[in-house]
């Protein structure tokens, strides 16, 4: 049976997942689709929260696994998850059984030299092996005793659109910034090519039900309470929602080791936005560049309306009380491994061979895998435009090119080896000689220590990749010529250790080669002059770039990226355990709500058995968000809350006020058949304590000259801001941007607010940003002056409040919160009095209660109405106003009160 979970989490892929066939495959179903769970070593009992709706047999499953999850005995855990395993399996000579070695070259292998040594890691991925299903039990059991290895075994028909179509003909190319123009290349059932094709639904539902092949595996294995989960790479990008659904608190990092497009090209993508919300539900997300990172940043401000926040140097996106971490940190080579490669007993002979054979000339050298995006043949182009351009180099100069075997097939690819063989053909046909091939072109399998050997030897590497998530080509070459500490090989390079590097700008380890040149690959002749000022150099300018470049290198291994990424994901979780969490949402929707552990929904029952038993009571209404929803069209109040605040109103012991940063006449307007109905409109500037009251201000008469100063300014920004407008108040001035571009209005919101402050500097106001807005407002207008003053009216009266709600949904609002509970403190209401000040959603806030939209605030005002008792009536409101004139607030509360803005 298909879990309910995993049903829910696709309703946003509305796809057939009984085109795919059976979820299991013919026997290697595992989880809840039927696989025997591997045997355990360990039998420490863990915790794991039951999944909502699940029906008995699920349930039964769920605590068979907590019963017996492993652990790592008095330490956390880390469990480290990809698409592969950092294990070679390799079939025994024999045929009977399997032999396993751990793959030296793989990162995640690596990476567990910074993680602390108290920490345990346990991989979860697949294996590079077709494993028989009869034999899979077995292997896992091998894998978790000897290697701390937990492998996914993924149906053959599931891992094929999996990886090939969606991994490789979607994710991969896009993040490349290739678009799929045509949809020759569409059917990824035919084909693994690394180009791209047209959006195939099909293979995205196998990419979510691959991703839940490998959330089942990390259930198997995980002590929720103890462990950290680190995700890797864009072929795992739905497993965070998977694990969040499950496991509320859990610790989750990801880190994406591939470009992350601009929105421009992102955006293309048709489920763009499932993507970014399983991302956000991790803890933290690590990018190599802040070009990356903006780029994310950037689709999750345009797709999502979420904006992001830097505090002591650290980027932050809060997303329903949770805040996600964005990490910024290229990964680095692993040294010791370098170093040791330099030592090997081959690599002399190597070195000598190569030394001989390259005898008076100049190594240029280039190292890439054999894809689309390598650029090897605009570096073949710029080499030959260098040999023409500078004849000097002509048999002096050789470009050796070591060429990855390709990892896919298809027309693209096979369409770009023909180019690179052309190529060759052509530069060794018009600048060879006797015994000289400017070209030489290496398209094998290389081992490691001849690898060595080549860097060693070369004056210079190039780079010219068109796009790359990171490439430690550079890297490798650096540490490479700098030698193994401590040699005395008789074939080391003498001299002063130098090295040269002529890399593409768009490439992830560019911006961390601060001495390298850096060229743009698809300009043939500037990339050719960039070949040629790198090995014309003076050699003690080479030497002290390269000693730049080995200081950052040597100091920024692959042990301080893991040490970095784990310390931030520990310091982003710190408050896990401290907050209440709570899953809502289907779906690609899902998404937890962390709020501080005092913060608490509502209840009705409460507050109407407090609000019957009081006789002085204080009820503060914001309007907008509050009693009419933000989206909606028509603002005017319905008849229902018309017909609500009358019945308040009506009673004797109930003081109620409207409290909104609209306009006087707009409120005036909408409320004149609430006779007894008190409006503070614009956040308090303007006041009044019934319909037949005239309007107060609540400060002395103004000098609004400022605002012909800030109009100007304003207009200047909205005639260049597509979009925007300017609202103009009787007290305020509000530049509004919630039509125009993202990124664009805020970029502009921003540069205004620093403009009018500039010019309004001398002048008695407060500029402020808010959602979507800039306003200017006279200093000492306030949400929370205003109900200060009510309450403190009603004190006047003689009778204190004993009674308070105030209900808001925006950041004005939370000024009012704040007054409020001070005020608490200060003798203005009567001794205990019940303080309800409530939030409209699910956010962080300083009130201490919410409700979840405005039919929640109705209903809830509705049941006061029931208890109320509107025959008993006075001008209770009308005493009130006579009083509101003989308070005095200072200028300096007035100024504390003035902190934030809104409707």
């Amino acid at each position: 049976m298909m879990s309910r979970s995993y049903t829910n989490l696709l309703d946003l892929a509305e796809g057939n997942f009984a085109a795919l066939g059976p979820a299991g495959g013919g026997g290697r179903r595992q989880g809840s689709f039927g696989l025997k769970r591997m045997s355990r070593v360990m039998t420490v009992p863990g915790t794991l929260s039951e999944l909502d709706g699940e029906d008995d047999s699920e349930r039964a499953a769920t605590n068979s696994v907590a019963s017996d999850v492993p652990s790592s005995v008095g330490s956390d855990r880390m469990i480290v998850v990809s698409n592969q395993l950092p294990v070679v399996a390799r079939r025994r000579p024999d045929g009977r059984g399997w032999s396993f070695s751990w793959d030296d070259d793989s990162l995640l292998l690596q990476l567990r030299d910074g993680i602390p040594d108290e920490m345990e890691v346990l991989f979860v991925g697949s294996l590079r092996a077709d494993v028989p299903v009869a034999e899979q039990d077995e292997v896992s059991q091998a894998l978790l005793d000897r290697f701390r290895c937990a492998p996914v075994f993924l149906p053959d028909h599931i891992n094929d659109r999996f990886y090939h179509g969606f991994c490789k003909r979607q994710l991969w190319p896009l993040f490349h910034y290739m678009l799929p123009f045509s949809s020759s290349a569409s059917d990824a059932t035919t084909s693994s090519s690394p180009g791209t094709g047209r959006f195939d639904r099909s293979a995205w539902e196998a990419y979510v039900l691959a991703n839940k092949y490998f959330f089942e595996k990390v259930v198997e294995v995980i002590n929720p309470e103890d462990d950290y989960v680190w995700v890797h790479d864009y072929h795992l990008m739905a497993l965070p929602t998977f694990l969040r659904r499950r496991f509320n608190r859990l610790r989750i990092g990801f880190f994406l080791h591939s470009p992350f497009p601009s929105s421009e090209i992102y955006r293309t993508l048709p489920v763009r936005e499932e993507i970014l919300k399983a991302l956000l539900n991790c803890d933290l997300i690590g990018f190599h560049t802040f070009d990356y990172a903006r780029h994310f940043l950037s689709c999750c401000s345009r797709m999502l309306g979420i904006e992001y926040q830097s505090k002591r140097g650290y980027i932050g996106l809060d997303y329903f009380g949770r805040t996600v971490g964005i990490k910024i940190m290229p990964v680095g080579v692993h040294m010791g491994q370098l170093q040791s490669g330099l030592r090997l007993p081959d690599r002399e002979w190597r070195l000598a061979e190569l030394q001989q054979q390259f005898e008076g000339k100049t190594v240029l050298l280039g190292v890439d895998d054999m894809d689309i995006f390598k650029g090897i043949n605009l570096k073949l182009l710029a080499f030959e435009n260098m040999l023409r351009t500078h004849p000097k180099w002509q048999g002096r100069a050789v470009l050796v090119q070591i060429a990855n075997p390709a990892r896919g097939k298809g027309k693209d690819l096979e369409a770009i080896q023909a180019e690179i063989q052309e190529s060759c053909r052509r530069i060794n046909g018009d600048f060879g000689q006797s015994g000289y091939s400017p070209v030489v072109f290496i398209d094998r399998d290389v081992s490691t220590v001849e690898k060595i050997a080549y860097y060693t030897i070369a004056e210079c590497v190039v780079v010219t990749a068109v796009r790359d998530g990171m490439n430690l080509t550079p890297y490798e070459y650096i540490v490479c010529r700098q030698g193994a500490p401590g040699s005395e090989s008789m074939s080391e390079v003498s001299g002063p250790k130098k090295s040269m590097l002529v890399v593409s700008e768009f490439i992830g380890c560019s911006p961390s080669l601060s001495g390298a040149i850096r060229v743009n690959p698809w300009n043939i002749e500037a990339t050719a002059e960039g070949m040629n000022e790198a090995i014309s150099m003076p050699e003690q300018e080479k030497q002290l770039r390269h000693e730049k470049h080995y200081r950052y290198v040597s100091s920024h291994d692959v042990a301080y990226w893991s040490k970095s990424f784990v310390q931030d994901l520990e310091r982003a979780c710190k408050d896990h355990f401290r907050r209440t969490c709570w899953g809502i949402g289907l779906g690609f929707g899902f998404r937890v709500v962390a709020l501080d552990p005092h913060f608490t929904k509502l209840n009705i029952d409460s507050i109407v058995n407090a609000y019957e038993i009081s006789e002085s009571r204080a009820i503060l209404l914001d309007y907008d968000g509050t009693l009419v929803p933000q989206t909606s069209i028509n603002k005017a109040p319905s008849a229902e809350v018309l017909s609500i605040i009358n019945i308040l109103c009506s009673d004797r012991r109930n003081t109620v006020f409207l409290v909104s940063g609209r306009d006087k006449d707009t409120l005036g307007k909408w409320f004149a058949s609430c006779p007894k109905l008190g409006i503070a409109a614009e956040h308090g500037y303007f006041l009044r304590w019934s319909r037949e009251e005239d309007w107060q201000t609540c400060t002395q008469a103004l000098d609004f000259g400022w605002m012909e100063m800030a109009k100007p300014v304003m207009n200047l920004y909205t005639e260049a801001t597509d979009g925007s407008s300017i609202e103009t108040k009787e007290s305020a001035l509000v530049w509004h941007h919630q039509d125009a571009d993202p990124g664009f209005g805020s970029s502009q919101a921003k540069e205004m607010l620093d403009h009018l402050e500039s010019v309004l500097a001398n002048e008695p106001v407060s500029v402020k940003s808010g959602q979507f807005i800039v306003e200017v407002k006279p200093q000492g207008v306030s949400k929370g002056l205003v109900a200060e003053r009510i309450l403190a009216s009603i004190k006047e009266r003689g009778k204190q409040a004993d009674f308070v709600l105030c209900i808001g949904d925006d950041r004005s609002d939370e000024d009012m919160f704040e007054n409020i509970a001070d005020i608490m403190k200060r003798n203005i209401v009567a001794p205990r009095t019940p303080l309800f000040a409530c939030t409209v959603g699910q956010k962080p806030s300083k009130a201490k209660f919410y409700l979840d939209d405005t039919f929640e605030v109705v209903t809830m005002l509705s049941a006061l109405a029931d208890v109320s008792d509107p025959e008993l009536e006075t001008d209770s409101a009308y005493e009130l106003s006579a009083s509101i004139s003989s308070l005095d607030i200072g200028d300096e509360q007035s100024e504390s009160a003035d902190r934030t803005i809104g409707g």
